[in-house]
């Protein structure tokens, strides 16, 4: 299992989550995967899947990183603008080796790269105004984005065109599905709605204590949020309850929030079901979930980057397969940038 966070400072970290023997007084430990300035300024956002990673920043480009190898692969140029939100899309029968890559900008587009190799496919205009966030459905078959012109876009991946557009009564900034894509959720500084997928009918709603910066989505219909509580609150989305929480999991902001493993569906009922998070005063930390029954739940792993933080992602893959992606892919679609 790995993690990917990006910072402030244009650092982004690599760590693998490793697992010792059920003796030892600490059963995970977060280890150093590298760490270097990727960017010429802050980073924005990040991305994994499988072996591959992915930055984006406000100096217009996306970086790519081969994490078997822990190496870079090259840039993407494409956007005019601040790159602010990246997605890979994989197919179920691939779970190693993303098939697509997106990313939107501040000029209110998004590019579609094919990721074997990362060639630009098209590049498609959704929003007046910057892209806030982006989801791909589990389908592969279109995409969500909200952006400061307080709307909500859809986009056809297959025809590679918007196909909707809607004004929302707020601006949101974060865009989710649920895992099995019959569903998605929207953020609104301290609000987050459930909508179902087909027709966008509202599901239910919570009202978080303090604006929600980050959410990632869970099994049986959980939603993980963190912000500016400093806290990790489970939603159970069908009923817009809280389904537990992790009082003051951090002692500033949550920034991101990472699913890395799924209890009942990847492995048996005596795996941790685990999840990551990252604050802005460089803490990353990983909880098993289960304990949250007790007074305070302690992490299981901790890295200190001593760096602000300003995204996290993740893989729950436990080992990589050797990567087939070249550094003259990547350099040839920067040429082409």
């Amino acid at each position: 299992m790995s993690l990917v966070a990006g910072s402030y400072e244009r650092f982004i970290w690599g760590f693998r989550l490793k697992q010792h023997s059920s003796d030892d007084r600490q059963p995970l430990t977060l280890t150093p995967l590298f760490s270097y300035p990727a960017h010429l300024s802050p980073v924005r956002s990040v991305a994994v899947a499988g072996p591959v990673a992915a930055s984006a920043a406000s100096d217009d480009s996306v970086k790519l990183y081969d994490l078997t190898t822990c190496s870079e692969l090259g840039s993407l140029l494409q956007h005019t603008s601040s790159v602010t939100s990246l997605s890979f899309f994989t197919r179920p029968s691939l779970s190693s080796i993303p098939r697509n890559l997106l990313s939107a900008s501040d000029d209110g587009s998004i590019c579609i790269y094919d990721a074997d190799p990362f060639v630009l496919l098209k590049t498609v205009p959704v929003h007046k105004k910057g892209v806030n966030d982006l989801a791909v459905h589990p389908s592969g078959r279109l995409a969500l984005t909200v952006g400061r012109d307080s709307c909500l876009g859809m986009v056809n991946l297959v025809r590679g065109r918007r196909s909707f557009c809607c004004r929302l009564g707020k601006e949101a900034t974060i865009v989710k599905f649920s895992l099995e894509g019959e569903s998605f959720f929207m953020g609104m500084e301290e609000k987050v709605t459930v909508h179902e997928a087909e027709d966008a009918k509202l599901v239910s709603e919570f009202e978080c204590k303090k604006r929600v910066l980050c959410a990632a989505a869970g099994v049986n219909g959980l939603l993980f949020t963190g912000g500016e509580d400093c806290s990790i609150t489970a939603w159970d989305t069908r009923s817009g309850k809280s389904a537990y929480c992790i009082e003051d999991a951090h002692s500033s902001r949550v920034k991101g929030i990472v699913v890395l493993s799924r209890d009942g569906e990847t492995g048996s009922a005596e795996d941790p079901y685990l999840v990551a998070s990252a604050s802005s005063d460089g803490v990353i930390r990983v909880w098993d979930v289960r304990q949250v029954d007790k007074e305070k739940p302690s992490p299981l792993a901790e890295a200190h980057t001593k760096s602000r933080l300003t995204c996290l992602a993740g893989s729950s893959l436990k080992h990589f397969k050797p990567s087939r992606f070249g550094k003259n892919d990547a350099h040839s679609e920067q040429n082409e940038g």
